[in-house]
């Protein structure tokens, strides 16, 4: 199979020095509503090339969010399709059935029923009858389409190509949700996700017509959220059970059969069409998604279908900005431009038969890069053969007494440190003031850079800190935290940040000097240690221990920078108190449930908190 790929690839690079592409200068526009096999008709807005020299492909994007664009929009102007719309394609922009101007009921992230359901509609059938209609009824395409997304028209791009209409022949999620119980969106590892939760689920569902602001009362939101008490006077005070998606987070606090049939994991079970993950290191609402689902596929990828591109980005940052910096973080190069660079490749290649996917051309390779992986603190591209790569070695990163931190595991019997965690005092999760999510002045986007200074000092945090490096330590892969805790109460969250120290005086900027970079962020509830499915009571005062995914990164820790571990048991509002008193459903809990506890962090031969860093050989990363 790879020499026939290898020879078609080099058959499509000869194409490509033969054939001139055009210069598109125009486009035109035309609105259509198209049927469904079930009646409904969607809302859908077409772009068409003025001068196209010979037919073009079709490129979609479907949307819960709006398709209808003003009059002076321009594809041409649109970072995120400019560089391909210089050469032509047909782009589509689609309500999904439920919103907007699209005809129809709305369900957030429904699972694909028609699989399972004979004669049933979600959004793959969806997809199959847009593209079915777009090929037979618009003029000069090629008989090829294309679809992408960011987002939720991500995770539409994902199971569009799942039983896909014979036409389409290429999809890239991007920032595509994930599991939402088990780390996306709404929830990570088991703890709700309160802020973003509560505010999405309005705004989507409030009004099907447009997107919808909670009215908040005030600016920063901390305290507002505090008030707000036990998550029971949600629905009580505000929502008044009008959100179904609040109300299913209500009736399924655990990962029971709901969650488990909305999880893609449960849906998506290959590559069925060649598919372009694209996440970010940084992505504040979706940074499992696209790690996850290529996993997932790369299982079953027989026919090298299968790949991936990850960018020092927040949510979505790649589609239309240059992508040279993220909060006070430098990347010295133009990453989100590189990427775009990259995307109008893939989709050439396997919807025009042109060129190749690489993000560095190389005359005569005519193939695609496995992973393209931004590596910060280099602040370099690297490629890989196959993500995470196996060349990396593990090596455990132990906390330790007097709050160190060493690549030596303890030797003595007895080693802890003991805070006090308290509900009605959280640690926030990044500096005040907490704005609304979407609203005027919001920080939400690059939070996850933010100096962890902030809360270095709290009483309820606690942080084991390394030696300098005496050389670069380039980590690559999947972070793994194994922490050994215990609490008076009988439940407990674990928040776990790796964090690169900068040194007390960064030469090449000294206002960077000791800044805390988190690498890798992560919560888990400790009531789901066991099982997911079947939550229990942790044992007061018994340790025990916690392993906790911290994502995959690509990081180099510089010489003179060190690491540290950083541990806390709130990140309000981010994530939801954890009352530290088990109740079955934390939703339905009560104002004193919410008690303070003792968390206790073990360093000990026999209880060694530690993560482990996929560690690779300077000279596998030349």
């Amino acid at each position: 199979m790879k020499k026939i790929f290898t020879c078609l690839s080099l058959f499509a690079l000869q194409l490509s020095i033969t054939a001139q592409p055009d210069n598109i200068t125009s486009y035109k526009k035309s609105v259509v509503m198209i049927p469904m096999r079930d009646g409904i008709k969607l809302y859908t807005v077409i772009f068409s090339p003025v001068t196209a020299s010979k037919p073009v492909p079709v490129l979609m994007q479907r949307t819960p969010y709006g398709a209808d664009v003003s009059e002076d929009y321009t594809i041409l102007n649109v970072p995120y399709f400019s560089n391909m719309a210089k050469e032509g394609y047909i782009f589509v922009l689609q309500d999904i059935r439920g919103k907007y101007k699209s005809e129809g009921r709305m369900e957030i992230h429904q699972p694909l029923l028609h699989l399972t359901q004979k004669g049933a509609v979600d959004e793959s059938t969806d997809t199959w009858d847009t593209v079915d209609w777009l090929i037979k009824n618009v003029s000069n395409n090629n008989g090829k389409a294309g679809i992408l997304g960011i987002s939720y028209p991500g995770w539409l791009a994902l199971v569009g190509s799942v039983d896909p209409h014979p036409a389409l022949k290429a999809s890239s999620e991007q920032a595509c949700m994930g599991d939402l119980f088990l780390g996306d969106d709404f929830h990570h590892n088991g703890a709700f996700r309160l802020s973003y939760g509560m505010e999405y689920s309005y705004e989507i569902e409030h009004d099907p017509t447009t997107d919808s602001d909670f009215p908040f009362t005030q600016f920063d939101n901390y305290d507002w959220y505090i008030k707000l008490g036990s998550l029971k006077n949600v629905n009580e005070k505000y929502f008044h059970n009008s959100i179904p998606t609040w109300n299913n987070f209500v009736k399924h606090p655990n990962y029971d059969d709901f969650w488990q049939k909305n999880s893609p994991l449960s849906y998506v079970k290959y590559p069925a069409i060649p598919q372009l993950h694209v996440g970010g290191y940084f992505d504040q609402e979706d940074i499992n998604g696209p790690q996850l689902m290529y996993e997932q596929m790369e299982k079953k990828d027989s026919f090298n279908r299968n790949y991936i591109v990850l960018g020092p980005w927040n949510h979505g940052q790649w589609g239309r900005f240059k992508g040279d910096s993220l909060g006070k973080i430098s990347f010295e190069k133009n990453t989100g431009v590189d990427f775009r660079e990259l995307q109008k490749k893939w989709f050439d290649y396997w919807l025009k038969g042109i060129g190749d996917a690489r993000l560095n051309d190389t005359v005569g390779q005519g193939k695609f890069d496995e992973a393209t992986c931004f590596q910060t603190g280099n602040n370099i591209w690297k490629t890989y053969n196959t993500w995470p790569p196996k060349e990396a070695t593990i090596k455990n990163l132990y906390a330790g007494a007097n709050n160190a931190s060493s690549f030596s595991k303890p030797g003595n019997s007895n080693g802890s440190i003991s805070y006090v965690s308290d509900p009605s005092h959280p640690v926030p999760y990044r500096t005040q003031p907490i704005e609304a999510t979407y609203g005027p002045g919001s920080r939400w986007r690059p939070w996850q850079v933010e100096d962890q200074r902030f809360v270095y000092t709290r009483p309820d945090v606690v942080s084991f800190t390394s030696d300098s490096l005496t050389e670069d330590m380039i980590v690559t892969g999947k972070i793994t935290a194994h922490i050994f805790a215990s609490t008076t109460g009988t439940d407990a969250d674990w928040i776990v940040k790796l964090i690169d120290v900068y040194p007390n005086f960064d030469q090449k900027n000294l206002l960077m000097s000791q800044y805390q970079l988190p690498v890798a962020m992560e919560v888990f509830r400790g009531r789901f240690r066991k099982s997911f499915e079947k939550p229990d009571a942790l044992i007061p005062n018994k340790p025990e221990e916690f392993v906790i995914g911290l994502h995959e990164i690509n990081h180099a820790f510089k010489k003179g920078h060190r690491l540290m571990i950083q541990i806390q048991s709130t990140w309000f509002p981010l994530i939801d108190r954890n009352p530290q008193k088990y109740v079955p459903n934390i939703f339905e809990a009560k104002e004193n449930d919410f008690i303070k506890a003792t968390h206790t962090i073990y360093f000990s031969s026999q209880y060694p908190t530690h993560i482990e860093l996929p560690v690779m050989k300077v000279s596998d990363n030349l």
